[in-house]
């Protein structure tokens, strides 16, 4: 069994569509995720960004803090659960975020509602700063979610960014996706493989 490690802003489409694309990996590969918060509002504090952009950052607060608050209380297991609660209400539901889809989601997860409090506190923003560090720091700064890490077999991590991809690679597909990350991340030297995106996240 392979373990790789995923850090995932809840607003982020592209988190989520990668996240699920990693869901499906599980299934057609020796494959276990486990999942970790990043705050792309944290990353982009003092930066200048366009208008549309920060306001978009701002309300990320909020669904971080509550999934980072889950994780320290309750540990680190429920958060697979509470991001897919999570993200199945904001990416495709559509719901506006606040307390009511919080609490909703928490109480999926089974998890108490008090934690929905925690997105309006500063409270875990330290623990979320090292939680972005640690998905970040082996990746690249200038970089963001989603972040993923995988061990290899002598003992070190190959860690990415990506992949941005739409729609979610389902069963087979998935797993031919996972198969070439693999192979081109664990080049040694191989740093980019990019080209401009054609279509929106599609999230559902």
């Amino acid at each position: 069994m392979q373990t790789v490690e995923m850090w995932f802003d809840p607003k982020c489409p592209w988190a989520w569509i990668a996240s699920r694309w990693l869901l499906e990996v599980e299934r057609v590969r020796d494959v276990r995720v486990g999942f970790h918060v990043l705050s792309l509002a944290h990353l982009n504090q003092g930066r200048e960004v366009e208008p549309w952009y920060r306001e978009w950052l701002d309300s990320g607060w909020g669904p971080a803090r509550v999934a980072m608050a889950a994780e320290l209380k309750c540990g680190n297991d429920v958060l697979r659960d509470l991001y897919t609660a999570l993200g199945t209400r904001i990416h495709r539901d559509r719901q506006p975020l606040g307390r009511d889809l919080y609490a909703a989601a928490l109480a999926e997860a089974g998890l108490p509602e008090e934690l929905a409090d925690a997105a309006d506190t500063t409270e875990y923003d330290a623990a979320m700063a090292d939680s972005t560090r640690a998905g970040l720091d082996p990746v690249g700064e200038d970089l963001g979610t989603p972040a993923i890490h995988v061990p290899t077999p002598d003992g070190e991590t190959v860690a990415f960014f990506g992949p941005v991809v739409s729609p979610i690679p389902r069963g087979e597909a998935a797993g031919r996706l996972w198969d070439g990350i693999l192979l081109v991340a664990g080049t040694d030297g191989f740093f980019e493989l990019k080209r401009s995106r054609s279509r929106r996240p599609i999230t559902d």
